[in-house]
């Protein structure tokens, strides 16, 4: 029998209905035999980990107003203590942060104050690599920390060959490259095709072995990820909202992935950062109002969800000449979800007075940001203790579990 050889029009066919059907519709699923992921029971636990990349100005989003030397130190960017969210008799958030208010109220959020990776220096990229890959010093891994989970997740038996991990984003950050296979999804930048023109496509190739295939799951995961609702919201300028809807459909999915990471960028203010106005409080907002999206869009499985928000490190102390903040060393971290046991603030607060500050500039680390990780993936996650640290942190007995967090 003479074999079919495809003509060169097919083949061009072929890969402009595939891009039509893949590229802008699905975002991008990468590392994965299809879009199968493990299926996993309603109680299964969530976790979400937020990397805001410029490094979050943590003394603006939860002041200490108790300490007396802050007033001098923040001069125009002080928030007025009036205006405040107040946590406690020391601690208030930025009034922007309503939502985390309220989650704080309902013991479903966790402030971790003077937290900071092993990083010491103020390079946005080593510091953000050592968040990442879990070690004392950039690139000593080309591995990131949650890469090297997938594995344990397997191991306990919910895995069942498909990746339990996803990035929400245009690209995998570093903390999920690595040997293990995990899946991604990022909006669309190309022009959208139509849903009818989808369906049209469907019918016209459902016999292709190839792109038939490809288009349902298309279609399929345009409407697990809502796709009308987040093209009118990306349209807006909603990228980040964007990116929590599409974590929450598939997170909340009774087969979609266990662990997903989503990336805020625009957090380097230095200058003209502004107090109860200006381009940080507009981050602030975004912040706030995508994590009660978040919540909102996961419905019940938010009672089994741990969501982490983490910088790669904090900011200067001091206003500096151009009304704004330089690259610092300790800043807030911030744990929420309704598997945590909040309403409390952790961390023990080295202060502001001039003798306690980190190089006579920034607020003194406290809390190793690696003690957070752990403790989520050992108490939450229930992964093995000793495979934490033997495999995904190494040489950090140092960063302790902390009791009573998830």
């Amino acid at each position: 029998m003479a074999k079919h050889k495809q003509s060169s029009i097919d083949l061009q066919r072929r890969r402009l209905v595939s891009s039509l059907a893949v590229a802008p519709v699905l975002g991008l699923f990468s590392s994965l035999p299809g879009l199968s992921f493990a299926a996993v029971d309603g109680g299964e636990k969530r976790f979400v980990l937020v990397i805001l990349r410029g490094a979050m100005d943590g003394l603006a989003a939860v002041a200490p107003y108790g300490d007396s030397e802050l007033a001098a130190l923040r001069g125009s960017l002080l928030t007025p203590d009036s205006e405040l969210l107040k946590l406690d008799s020391f601690f208030g958030l930025h009034p922007a942060f309503e939502n985390l208010h309220e989650m704080y109220q309902s013991s479903q959020a966790v402030i971790c104050h003077a937290v900071a990776s092993p990083y010491r220096e103020r390079s946005h990229f080593d510091g953000q690599n050592v968040l990442e890959i879990g070690l004392e010093q950039a690139d000593q891994s080309e591995s990131g920390w949650l890469n090297r989970c997938v594995p344990l997740l397997g191991k306990a038996g919910e895995n069942n060959g498909s990746s339990p991990a996803m990035a929400i984003g245009q690209a995998v950050p570093d903390v999920l490259q690595g040997e293990s296979e995990v899946a991604s999804w990022a909006p669309a930048i190309m022009p959208e095709p139509s849903v009818s023109t989808m369906q049209r496509l469907q019918q016209l190739y459902a016999q292709d072995a190839f792109l038939g295939v490809r288009l349902e799951q298309a279609l399929m995961a345009n409407q697990l990820a809502g796709r009308n609702e987040m093209m009118a919201n990306r349209r807006q300028g909603q990228s980040f909202g964007v990116l929590v809807d599409a974590a929450a459909a598939f997170l909340a999915d009774a087969s979609g992935p266990s662990i997903a990471v989503l990336e805020s960028n625009g957090w380097d203010t230095h200058a003209n950062q502004g107090a109860s106005q200006g381009q940080l409080v507009g981050k602030f907002r975004e912040l706030d109002r995508g994590l009660a999206r978040l919540k909102s869009g996961l419905e019940e499985t938010w009672n089994n969800t741990a969501v982490l928000v983490v910088t790669e490190f904090g900011r200067t102390v001091a206003v500096n000449g151009t009304q704004g903040t330089d690259h610092g060393t300790a800043g807030v971290a911030l744990l929420l979800g309704g598997s945590v046991k909040g309403g409390s603030i952790h961390g023990q607060w080295p202060g502001l007075a001039s003798a306690n500050l980190y190089q006579g500039r920034d607020l003194a680390p406290t809390t190793d940001m690696r003690s957070l990780f752990k403790t989520v993936l050992r108490d939450h996650l229930q992964l093995p203790q000793t495979n934490i640290e033997s495999e995904l942190f190494p040489n950090s007995a140092d960063a302790a579990f902390i009791a009573n967090l998830v």
